[in-house]
């Protein structure tokens, strides 16, 4: 059965997933062999070399609380520590929230967690941004009486411990909710990319203890012309950047959007081609080298790269094939850029796979120690930073971690 792409992800999987057991957040991955970052990539060869990073596995031991297995969701590097957020999941299916740190990313010890309601103590982590030196968090149970995901933000102590932020329930949630889908930290504060049945929304917040919603920006917001969605954010230096796609009126496939802000509060919409009569959208961003946003998404039948150019965007490269006989709709899991290059793990809508792209703009399937189906339930997630990177996946019965050396010797 061919099903068309559909959204990433963070927005669709957490309001489906957390009500029965929770999702991997997902990523990318590395291979510490790259010439440098993508900066104008033009497509993939015939038949690209496979690359082969030395992955080690190593142990995330289970928090102290009832047993279960772990569930890691996302990862980032933070000021030279590494942390990683998920969730402990019951055999019965019951989750608790989870978060782990390490100095070397090989010796890893459980965060203290202080939720403080009811859906917390149960939330699965599956969002996570660094901001001076310390971490935010996205969590989610699903409950209540139409099941619908109660979201809460997290926000480290000066202790190191992990708190739960109590908000008002229409904040996240409440009649005009729809998804709430990644956290990023810039010089300015903290920014929330999501929906709202008014389109695309953004909350800031200057110091993660409260955020302020802006759901009717009128260049962010839907129209009556199309409706809009925020998939991800990022900082530039100057403001904030936010990529999604719109559903035009006339037009059966959605296109890629981008809006950017100085302050996340009022915003302004880039031009971004669409590159293909079908569908495309922008659904990672990262910043590459000279700090150059890139981002990717869907682009007809394969995964496309797009990068901004001056106050607009352009298509660059190619990856990739979407598969025909799908059972899920395909979707980027994640994107991360580090000391040598920059890295995607997709869903070709069957099963996930990893690329990387380098200086020459050449994009290169990346091994995986493990490759889970795409069945909505199982997933596959990396951080980067300079000199390593963090594979992480759930193929639905456990949880497992990789490391593998970031800078120059990383095997192929």
């Amino acid at each position: 059965m061919s099903v068309a792409p559909g959204p990433p992800y963070a927005p669709t999987v957490t309001r489906r997933a957390l009500a029965a057991a929770p999702v991997v957040a997902v990523v990318v991955l590395l291979a510490g062999l790259l010439a440098g970052l993508l900066v104008g990539c033009s497509g993939e060869s015939t038949s690209p070399a496979v690359l082969h990073p030395r992955w080690q596995e190593v142990t995330l031991p289970v928090p102290p609380g009832a047993a279960g297995r772990i569930a890691p969701r996302d990862a980032v590097s933070c000021a030279g520590t590494w942390y990683v957020v998920g969730a402990v999941v019951g055999a019965d299916g019951s989750t608790r929230p989870a978060a782990w740190r390490s100095a070397d990313a090989r010796s890893w010890e459980p965060l203290v967690l202080a939720p403080d309601d009811f859906y917390s103590r149960q939330a699965v982590l599956y969002a996570v941004g660094c901001r001076s030196g310390r971490i935010a968090a996205i969590g989610a149970k699903s409950g209540g009486a139409h099941g619908n995901p109660r979201t809460a933000t997290w926000v480290q102590q000066p202790d190191g411990s992990l708190h739960s932020v109590h908000a008002p329930f229409e904040l996240f949630g409440g009649p005009h909710a729809l998804s709430v889908n990644r956290i990023a930290g810039g010089p300015a504060g903290w920014l929330i990319a999501g929906d709202r049945s008014s389109g695309a929304a953004t909350w800031t917040s200057p110091d993660a203890l409260a955020f302020r919603i802006d759901e009717n920006d009128p260049a962010l917001a839907s129209d009556t012309g199309r409706t809009t969605s925020a998939l991800d954010a990022v900082p530039d230096g100057s403001g904030w950047i936010v990529v999604g796609r719109g559903e035009l009126t006339g037009r059966v496939s959605p296109v890629p959007l981008a809006w950017e802000s100085a302050d996340g509060t009022h915003w302004t919409r880039r031009h971004v081609p669409t590159g293909t009569t079908g569908y495309a959208d922008l659904q990672r961003v990262v910043l590459a080298e000279g700090d150059r946003p890139v981002a990717v998404g869907v682009r007809g039948a394969r995964f496309g790269t797009w990068q901004r150019a001056g106050s607009g965007w352009r298509t660059s490269g190619a990856f990739g094939r979407l598969d025909p006989d799908r059972s899920t709709a395909p979707f980027v899991s994640g994107l991360a850029v580090g000391g040598r290059g920059i890295l995607a793990t997709v869903s070709d809508g069957s099963v996930f796979g990893a690329w990387a792209a380098g200086r020459d703009g050449a994009w290169h399937p990346v091994s995986t120690p493990t490759r889970p189906r795409s069945t909505g339930d199982h997933q596959l997630t990396v951080a980067a930073d300079g000199e390593q990177a963090l594979l992480l996946s759930d193929d639905g019965t456990a949880g497992r971690m990789w490391v593998a050396p970031w800078s120059g010797s990383g095997g192929r």
